[in-house]
């Protein structure tokens, strides 16, 4: 069965996920919350959800949508939560697992979602090329997670850079503290790991080769010894997906841009409407 690039992204964090976790879901994360969803109708039924949407905790999942996001969480919450106390409290007393999306990552793990342009945040004189939407509570909780990871829908030179222009994620450095660097990546291309604090290639998906996702990284990519290609999803990931998960294709909004990603919106809205 033929694949898009969204479906082996979302079967591939899904396969990250282990019965009985916590998971949190951040803000505006489709590919991240179908793939949850994808796990808990599979492998990983008893994982519990830490919503930033609803600021709750959840056993039972909200259903994907745009227009009612908010109230389904809501609905589900077995507790509601400040998001300051969920960041400070809460989540470091459960160890739980949340998927990152960075707009830079460098090769050691750290990440920025400030801006683009170096010396933004030390030069008054200094404009940011592009104003990124900011980084949350991305600087607190990878301070001290162990199992965070990270997820790029578009592998470009423009993310992967030998230098970040501002840090707002916590990689694999000489001042950390506790915790550890992300332990995963997932892009459009393949998936890595951090093997001694540096981001190496384990699988490429199908169709894709390594001298291409290296023409694509803007530093030289470190290989896992068993590199190999990545299972394709099966035909009842793909189904689930397709027919019962995200019939609306929700997830695909993090992949498109422009008019493309303009056409899905409405499509969308009119659909919940």
């Amino acid at each position: 069965m033929q694949f898009t690039p969204d479906e082996i992204m979302v079967v591939c964090i899904a396969h990250q996920i282990q019965d009985g976790e916590t998971v949190v879901q951040g803000l505006a994360t489709p590919l991240v919350a179908v793939g949850y969803l994808l796990a808990r109708r599979t492998h990983a039924p008893h994982i519990y959800f830490a919503s930033a949407i609803g600021q709750s905790m959840c056993k039972r999942p909200a259903p994907m949508s745009l227009t009612r996001v908010e109230d389904l969480w809501l609905d589900n919450s077995l507790k509601d939560i400040g998001f300051t106390r969920v960041a400070t409290q809460i989540l470091p007393s459960l160890r739980p697992k949340e998927f990152l999306r960075p707009a830079q990552v460098d090769p050691f793990g750290n990440t920025n979602n400030i801006a683009f342009g170096k010396n933004y945040l030390t030069s008054s004189n200094h404009q940011a090329r592009l104003r990124l939407p900011g980084s949350g509570g991305i600087p607190d909780v990878t301070t001290f997670m162990h199992q965070f990871c990270l997820y790029v829908p578009r592998h470009s030179k423009l993310t992967f850079v030998p230098q970040l222009d501002v840090c707002s994620g916590l990689g694999y450095t000489s001042e950390r503290k506790q915790g550890s660097g992300p332990v995963y990546l997932v892009t459009d291309l393949g998936q890595f790991d951090f093997a001694d604090g540096r981001m190496r290639l384990t699988t490429f998906h199908p169709g894709v080769t390594i001298e291409h996702i290296r023409a694509r990284t803007g530093f030289e990519l470190d290989l896992a010894p068993d590199v190999h290609e990545t299972p394709p999803p099966t035909q009842e990931e793909t189904r689930l997906l397709r027919e019962e998960l995200d019939p609306m294709n929700i997830r695909q909004l993090e992949l498109l841009s422009g008019a493309s990603r303009r056409q899905l919106l409405e499509e969308i809205l009119a659909e919940e409407q």
